[in-house]
């Protein structure tokens, strides 16, 4: 009797993976690809629309390190990387596409190492200092690789953009500690 209950439970976790893993993905996909578009609409020569849907990518990020570890993290990372260039070629245009796919890639992989190396401090310092640091290096990147030598105020645009992605990575702290009971019963299940 004993046996099946040990393998429901093994399936019941490896379903469970399996779903956060496409969850993140499919966050991913729609988080990148929102703000491929909406950094093409600015509010002002300070601030596009992206900058306030792109921080959630780092959330969906440190909650995939968080649950399934950074291993996990880093396939979500690859799969949204791919994914995230083709919808953003169809719905941004190559140029936004490559310097998004660019920075994302290297500030999300960056975010997943501090992340890790950081996850038993205290439960905040993870996602806000992987966050921080992480997105120094996607707003450098990005907005040097989509916007310079287009004449668009892009020097401006990158230092509004940061400033929101630290106000963002302050603020989703709300809702990464508000996760945090779900993730653990999860963690609680895979074992």
């Amino acid at each position: 009797m004993r046996e099946p209950r040990e393998g429901m439970r093994n399936d019941w976790a490896d379903t469970l993976r399996r779903r956060g893993f496409w969850i993140g993905v499919t966050a991913m996909i729609v988080v990148v690809t929102g703000s491929n578009v909406a950094v093409q609409y600015p509010i002002n020569d300070w601030l596009t629309w992206g900058a306030f849907t792109y921080p959630v990518s780092f959330l969906v990020t440190d909650l995939t390190n968080r649950n399934m570890g950074p291993a996990v993290a880093r396939r979500v990372v690859y799969v949204g990387f791919v994914l995230g260039v083709v919808t953003s070629f169809y719905f941004a245009g190559g140029r936004i596409a490559l310097a998004s796919g660019s920075a994302f890639l290297v500030a999300q992989l960056l975010d997943v190492q501090i992340f890790d190396r950081l996850r038993r401090a205290v439960w905040w310092r993870a996602p806000f200092v992987s966050s921080t640091l992480a997105s120094v290096i996607d707003t450098a990147l990005f907005f040097g690789l989509a916007f310079a030598g287009t004449g668009l105020p892009w020097v401006t645009w990158a230092i509004g953009d940061y400033g929101v992605k630290l106000a963002m990575a302050l603020g989703l702290l709300i809702p990464f500690r508000a996760l945090m009971p779900k993730i653990r019963s999860l963690e609680q299940a895979k074992t």
